[in-house]
């Protein structure tokens, strides 16, 4: 098999007696994209930091291309390692144009190179028409797209984005971050972005890792984190979904107030104990000819549908996203019924 591009093997960093990651481990395959996602504060930045070079680590080990570029008392230097980034404020050069930013790190080439490299990675990025600008006469999305474009343009082994879209107009974000990766996948470039928004990182990602409090909760593809969290903490933090009792029937089934569910992630717990089930949006489904009725307690437009917070019989609540032409008033009862083919269910809290 090819040796990975990027392997962080049971790192660990600390400053003094306070550790900020604890034994973090995941690889990343050449002309993939990863993310490491997670809440303010839970070390996702400091690891993406570490894997630049920019902070020592206390244990473990990072390699890139099958080499140790950090290990406890070794640091090979950032400028040394290959990485491109992309910072949250783009860092440009206010004195540069378009393509003199881009072109910043080809000194090594010959000039008819460097233009070449320049000049397609200005088409790449769509901003040919923009060559002679500077940073300033610039949107925050051609911006961006300078700055990536300046990082990939030494064709780097690996590319670290941190918070690209943060300084972006929310409702830029989804469109530029489709746009970065069919320019990410066009290059066959191999990249890490850091993020707290979870639809940059389903957009962007070919594979997520969770992070919490400096330890991995889980590195997977956007569908299994939705759909088979490994834990509480993913499951609470991914997407939207409340938790209602349960009752393991058997090996595979699981009974809550709406019905019986039916999958594999039961085996793991014994017949008759009481488990928290996980109920997405996407698990209920309005259908009026249900006799099953619960009272709408809040609803929240979304265009094409409306996320509904409901009130079921027994006090207990969930939601249902239903198509936005069933547009029912707060305190109206609705029929639903359990439309969900798996099972995530979790021990109750002690």
């Amino acid at each position: 098999m090819p040796v990975p591009i990027l392997q962080v093997r049971g790192v660990i960093q600390a400053y003094g007696e306070h550790s900020v990651i604890h034994g973090l481990s995941f690889a990343l395959a050449k002309g993939r994209i990863g993310c490491l996602l997670g809440p303010s504060g839970s070390g996702k930045t400091t690891t993406l930091r570490c894997i630049a070079g920019f902070e020592a680590i206390s244990d473990g080990e990072i390699l890139l291309s099958g080499k140790t570029v950090s290990r406890a008392g070794y640091l090979v230097p950032p400028e040394l390692r290959r990485i491109g980034m992309v910072f949250q404020d783009y860092a440009l050069f206010s004195h540069l144009t378009v393509a003199g930013n881009i072109a910043f790190g080809l000194g090594l080439m010959a000039k008819s190179e460097r233009a070449a490299r320049v000049a397609d990675l200005l088409s790449i990025v769509g901003l040919t028409d923009a060559q002679d600008k500077f940073p300033h006469q610039l949107s925050g999305g051609q911006q961006q797209r300078v700055a990536l474009a300046r990082a990939l343009a030494p064709e780097p082994e690996l590319l670290l984005l941190d918070e690209p879209f943060s300084s972006l107009d929310a409702d830029l974000r989804p469109r530029l971050s489709l746009d970065v990766r069919a320019i990410l996948k066009q290059q066959n470039a191999t990249a890490i972005l850091v993020t707290h928004d979870q639809q940059e990182a389903f957009a962007l990602a070919d594979e997520i890792g969770v992070i919490n409090d400096g330890a991995l909760m889980q590195w997977d593809t956007a569908y299994n984190l939705y759909h088979r969290p490994a834990n509480r903490f993913v499951a609470d933090f991914i997407g939207q979904g409340v938790f209602v009792n349960g009752t393991v029937l058997t090996e595979k089934q699981v009974e809550i107030e709406l019905g019986i569910l039916s999958g594999e992630a039961a085996t793991q717990y014994a017949v008759g104990s009481r488990v928290d089930v996980l109920l997405r949006p996407d698990d209920i489904v309005h259908d009026d000819a249900s006799p099953l009725q619960a009272e709408v307690l809040n609803k929240a437009f979304r265009g094409a549908e409306i996320l509904y917070t409901l009130k079921l019989p027994s006090g207990s609540t969930a939601l249902s996203l239903v198509p936005s032409h069933h547009n029912h008033a707060i305190g109206e009862k609705i029929g639903i019924r359990l439309e969900a083919d798996h099972i995530v269910a979790f021990t109750k809290p002690a």
